[in-house]
C-alpha cells in the first residue's frame, strides 16, 4: 500500500519546450482554482534517478516463498541491487503508439489528476518539474521561458529544478557551443507521475513524440509504492539541481554544492549520498515487507484457509517491478550492473529481442552479446528513420556514423560465425522516426516474453557513462501482460527487414571516408 499522502502528484521528465497546450491547461486550472480557494491538490512533475550505496544494509532476501517461485526465483537477484515491488499485472498497461501515449497522458492521467485536485478535501496543488539545464535553456524560446509564467504566478506551488552535469565546467563550459554542450552529459530520464500512476518511457514531450516518432511506453496504474519511490527520487535529484527563479535566475538550495562552480568531487559525493539514501531506504523497506509476508504465509500453515487466500491474492503477486537507474558521473551504476548480469545469464534457453534507436553498444555489452548462448534479435533505425536524418551541418552525418557502427558490429558477428544466433534488423516507416529502446526476454518453449526492460537507456556509451538514465525491469507471469508485451515487440519488428551483407552495399548505406575516420573519435558522445 502506498504511503499516506496529503497531496496529489504528477511527475514529469521534461527537457524540451513542448506540450505548451498541456501546460496552458495546468495554468488555466491554477488561475481558476486560485481565485476560488487557496490551493488545490499537489501535482508533481519531474523525473528520477538512483542506485545503491552504503546506508543501513538491507536484510537478506527471504528464502524462496510461493511468490518467489518460477520466473521470480530466476530473476529475484535484481533485488540485491534495487528495490523490488510486487504489483498486479492487470495494472500494467503497454501503450503502442504516439497517439495513445498522448491521449493517456492528457486525458486518463493529467485531466483526471487535475479534476481530483479540485474535489480533494486537501486542495494544495503543486507542480514540480525536473529538467536538464543545457537542453532546457537552449535558444531564445525554451523550456525555461515556457514555464516562467507558471513560476511567476505561483512561486509557492511550482518548482522547476534544472539538473546540470558536473562534467561541464571550467574552460570546457566556455568553449563548447550551446548546440553541442549536451554531449557532455544530460538528464535523459523520462518518467511521468500522476498521483499513484506512472508512465515510464523513452519519449520526450515534443510534438513528434505524439505524432510520428515511434517509442515505447508503459503505464503502471494505481501502483502507489512504485509512485512513492519515484516521487522520492525526483525530490532527491531536484534537491541537488539548480532551482529556477521567477526572474529566470537560478540558485542552489542551502547546503548543496554547485554542480559546475563547486568542487566536483564534493558535488558528486553529496548527490550520490542524497539519492542513495532514497534508494536504499526503499530497498530495505521492500525486503522487510517481503520477509513479513513470508512469515505470515508460514504462520497460516497448510490449512484450507490458506489456499483460499492464495487464490484471492494470486493476481497481486504475479508481477515484479525493479527500478534501474544509471548516474555514472555520480558513481551510480545500478542499471549497468543489472543489464550486464541479465545479458551474461541469458542462456541457450533464451531469446532476447533488443532495440535501440541509436545502436552504439558499449564494448562490454557487445562482448556479452557476442559471447552469449542466447539468440539475439537486435532492432535499430534504418538511416531514413534516424532522428538526425536530414539535419543541417555536422549532425546530418550522424545517421551515416550509425551505419558505419552497425556494419562493424555485423562484421564481427560474421567473423565469429554467429549469424545463426545474432540477427540485426532495421526499422522502416515512411515519414516516421524511430526512438524505441529496451528489450524483451523470452524463455525456451514460450511464445511470450516474461521480462522487459523499458525506459531511457540506449545501451550506448553515453547512456552508461555520461547521462542520467532510468528504466524498469518488469518480470511477469501474468498472461495478459505477457501478451501485451509480445504484441508490442511483434508490432515493431514487423516494420523491419533483416540485415545481410548486401544491406551495406546499398547506395543509401554509403559512408564517406571522413565519417569513418571521425566516428571512432566521437562515438562516445552520441
Amino acid at each position: 500500500m502506498a504511503a499516506p499522502m496529503s497531496w496529489r502528484r504528477l511527475v514529469y521528465s521534461v527537457y524540451t519546450p513542448a506540450l505548451s497546450g498541456v501546460f496552458t491547461r495546468i495554468s488555466d486550472r491554477f488561475f481558476r482554482t486560485h481565485d476560488r480557494r487557496r490551493g488545490s491538490s499537489l501535482l508533481l512533475l519531474a523525473p528520477l534517478l538512483a542506485e545503491a550505496e552504503v546506508v543501513p544494509a538491507p536484510p537478506p532476501w527471504p528464502p524462496s516463498s510461493p511468490g518467489m517461485e518460477g520466473l521470480h526465483a530466476r530473476f529475484h537477484w535484481m533485488a540485491d541491487h534495487v528495490p523490488a515491488f510486487r504489483v498486479p499485472g492487470a495494472r500494467v498497461h503497454v501503450l503502442h503508439s504516439p497517439e495513445e501515449f498522448y491521449q493517456v497522458m492528457k486525458v486518463d492521467c493529467m485531466k483526471e489528476a487535475l479534476e481530483r485536485s479540485q474535489s480533494s478535501s486537501n486542495p494544495d496543488l503543486k507542480v514540480s518539474l525536473l529538467l536538464d539545464y543545457t537542453r532546457g535553456s537552449r535558444g531564445k524560446n525554451n523550456s525555461r521561458t515556457m514555464l516562467l509564467p507558471l513560476l511567476q504566478r505561483f512561486p509557492a506551488q511550482v518548482r522547476v529544478s534544472l539538473y546540470h552535469t558536473p562534467d561541464l565546467r571550467g574552460l570546457l563550459r566556455l568553449v563548447v557551443p550551446e548546440r553541442f554542450n549536451e554531449t557532455i552529459g544530460v538528464q535523459h530520464i523520462k518518467a511521468y507521475l500522476f498521483d499513484d500512476s506512472l508512465i515510464i518511457s523513452g519519449a520526450n514531450l515534443s510534438d513528434s513524440y505524439f505524432t510520428n516518432r515511434q517509442d515505447r511506453y508503459v503505464l503502471l496504474e494505481n501502483c502507489g509504492e512504485v509512485a512513492d519511490f519515484f516521487a522520492d527520487l525526483v525530490g532527491a535529484v531536484g534537491d541537488v539541481s539548480l532551482q529556477l527563479q521567477p526572474d529566470d535566475s537560478v540558485h542552489m538550495l542551502d547546503g548543496m554544492v554547485h554542480p559546475y562552480k563547486g568542487n566536483r568531487k564534493d558535488f558528486s559525493a553529496l548527490a550520490r549520498r542524497r539519492i542513495m539514501e532514497v534508494v536504499n531506504t526503499a530497498r530495505t523497506r521492500q525486503r522487510l515487507l517481503e520477509a513479513q509476508r513470508t512469515l505470515d504465509e508460514e504462520a497460516q500453515g497448510g490449512g484450507g484457509e490458506r489456499g483460499g487466500q492464495e487464490e484471492a491474492s494470486g493476481s497481486d503477486t504475479d508481477t515484479w517491478v525493479f527500478p534501474l537507474v544509471q548516474m555514472k558521473p555520480l558513481g551510480i551504476h545500478l542499471d549497468e550492473q543489472v543489464t550486464e548480469r541479465l545479458l551474461t545469464e541469458a542462456g541457450g534457453d533464451s531469446t532476447v529481442y533488443l532495440t535501440s534507436g541509436y545502436f552504439n553498444l558499449t564494448r562490454a555489452y557487445m562482448r556479452l552479446v557476442l559471447g552469449a548462448a542466447a539468440d539475439y534479435r537486435i532492432l535499430m533505425a534504418a538511416p531514413e528513420v534516424n532522428g538526425f536524418f536530414g539535419a543541417k551541418g555536422v549532425a546530418g552525418a550522424i545517421p551515416a556514423a550509425y551505419v558505419h557502427l552497425a556494419r562493424q558490429f555485423y562484421s564481427k558477428v560474421c567473423q565469429l560465425g554467429q549469424q545463426s544466433r545474432v540477427h540485426l534488423h532495421e526499422y522502416h516507416r515512411a515519414d516516421w522516426t524511430f526512438h524505441a529502446k529496451g528489450l524483451w526476454y523470452y524463455l525456451d518453449g514460450s511464445d511470450r516474453p516474461c521480462l522487459t526492460l523499458i525506459g531511457s537507456p540506449n545501451f550506448g556509451y553515453r547512456s552508461v557513462h555520461r547521462d542520467l538514465e532510468a528504466q524498469i525491469a518488469i518480470v511477469t507471469e501474468n498472461e495478459e501482460l505477457q501478451a501485451e508485451l509480445q504484441q508490442e515487440q511483434e508490432m515493431l519488428y514487423k516494420r523491419s527487414t533483416e540485415v545481410s551483407g548486401n544491406t551495406f552495399n546499398q547506395p543509401n548505406r554509403y559512408v564517406k571516408l571522413w565519417v569513418k575516420l571521425v566516428t571512432p573519435l566521437i562515438k562516445n558522445f552520441f
